[in-house]
């Protein structure tokens, strides 16, 4: 037999056992175990969702809080309000340890309560070269165990939910905070006060009930 017989032969051997190499990598290759966060209040008996993409340590969100506040408090289960993170890391240095806190406080099913501690305190901390035991004091005043929320804060399941929130948000374009999405259309221009999140939120659910 010639040479070149021989050549592709080894060919044929290579480009075979390659693909079974890759059939074999892609069946034992571990499934992407990453998460966003699913942080809601509210039933949602209309249909209606409405997420913030939000940033603890951003002034706009803070100064919205009151108005998101408003919104739960008159639409209660009548729609589902979701909270998903956007920490503006670059000039907000302390917000994705804020984020990692709240979702710590989450494991122990204490997130809106921890959420509306940091908006209520964002003046107490937001300029603080270190906020870390402020953010230990806030779960001590919502009885978590600390040693736990400690952990969980330092965890890779609670930075990957964060970051998982963030690439989400790249990956559809928001680039500020607060972002609200109301049944996955980003409210654009953002809503300036209650009224004017009221008008859409009722428009939303109306449509909700002509489908």
């Amino acid at each position: 037999m010639s040479n070149r017989f021989f050549v592709i032969v080894l060919i044929i051997i290579a480009v075979i056992g390659g693909a079974v190499f890759l059939t074999k990598s892609s069946d034992q290759a571990p499934a992407d175990s990453t998460q966003l966060s699913e942080v809601k209040t509210g039933a949602g008996t209309s249909g209606v969702t409405l997420i913030e993409y939000g940033d603890f340590q951003c002034p706009a969100c803070g100064q919205y809080y009151p108005i998101v506040k408003q919104i739960k408090a008159k639409y209660g289960d009548q729609i589902t309000f979701q909270f998903r993170n956007l920490p503006l890391n670059e000039i907000h240095p302390h917000a994705v340890l804020a984020a990692r806190s709240a979702m710590a406080a989450d494991k122990q099913g204490k997130f809106w309560e921890y959420h509306d501690l940091l908006y209520e305190n964002q003046s107490a901390w937001t300029n603080l070269s270190d906020p870390t035991e402020v953010f230990d004091g806030y779960a001590e005043r919502l009885n978590l165990n600390i040693d736990q929320f400690r952990t969980d804060r330092a965890s890779d399941e609670v930075n990957n939910i964060v970051q998982a929130d963030r690439a989400e948000a790249q990956r559809l374009g928001f680039t500020s905070t607060p972002t609200f999405v109301l049944d996955g259309q980003q409210l654009d221009p953002t809503p300036q006060s209650f009224d004017e999140f009221v008008k859409k939120i009722d428009e939303a659910i109306a449509a909700k009930q002509n489908q």
